[in-house]
């Protein structure tokens, strides 16, 4: 272990800024554009852009204390796991209830080419920026978090059944779909535990996200989105 990776870990919890922000505040900004933009009244055109501006941006202020969870990496089953949760995302519709709806239909908000730009702003979005906030908060800070408040001191991918159970099902909640969203908790927090590396939950994640924006755009089932 690295000195610089040694003394971030080891950074003491009654620093809260330094200690928990990296792993939280991607993912609360995420959070209020999602919950606090509608009932602000902001336009739906600029709210997704701008979530994703600001969300990418706070991912790159905390990089350097984020990198050392994430080392790339190809490998197969890891981009299996994502695409059986994509699946299981798209089966499942229909048998259980959800939890409110998702309306976003580009063509209801511009026309033109405008359209194919927030097609390609929302693809990035779920698929490189969505996936390192959420896996970040839900993978790296939750699921340790859950074991010891002091979370980094707990080591990557560490397993209890109390943190996957409970984290799972929260990360299911977040969601519309919260059915298919523990089953994809489970299987995101399953690929962490065996590669002790946050890049492979992050794939999975973004495997998941890429194939069903690219089936939301061949189909127009927006209500996915």
């Amino acid at each position: 272990m690295n000195k610089e990776y040694s003394s971030i870990n080891n950074l003491n919890s009654s620093d809260p800024l330094r200690y928990y922000a990296p792993h939280v505040v991607p993912f609360l900004l995420l959070a209020v554009c999602i919950y606090l933009g509608p009932l602000l009244n902001l336009p739906k055109i600029l709210l997704y852009p701008l979530q994703t501006v600001l969300v990418a941006g706070s991912l790159i202020f905390y990089w350097k204390a984020i990198k050392q969870e994430i080392k790339f990496s190809f490998d197969v089953p890891v981009i299996l796991a994502g695409v059986f949760v994509f699946f299981i995302w798209i089966f499942s519709e229909n048998l259980y209830p959800q939890i409110g709806n998702s309306d976003y239909n580009p063509y209801q908000l511009a026309s033109g080419s405008v359209v194919y730009l927030l097609m390609a702003i929302r693809l990035i979005g779920a698929t490189l920026i969505i996936p390192l906030a959420e896996e970040l908060f839900w993978r790296s800070f939750a699921l340790r978090l859950l074991i010891k408040s002091e979370f980094k001191s707990v080591p990557l991918g560490k397993f209890s059944w109390f943190s996957f159970i409970v984290a799972s099902i929260a990360f299911g909640f977040e969601h519309h779909r919260w059915l298919p969203g523990i089953v994809a908790g489970m299987v995101y927090a399953g690929v962490l535990y065996r590669s002790k590396n946050l890049f492979a939950p992050i794939l999975a994640h973004a495997v998941t996200n890429l194939l069903l924006g690219i089936y939301v755009i061949l189909t127009q089932q927006w209500q996915y989105w």
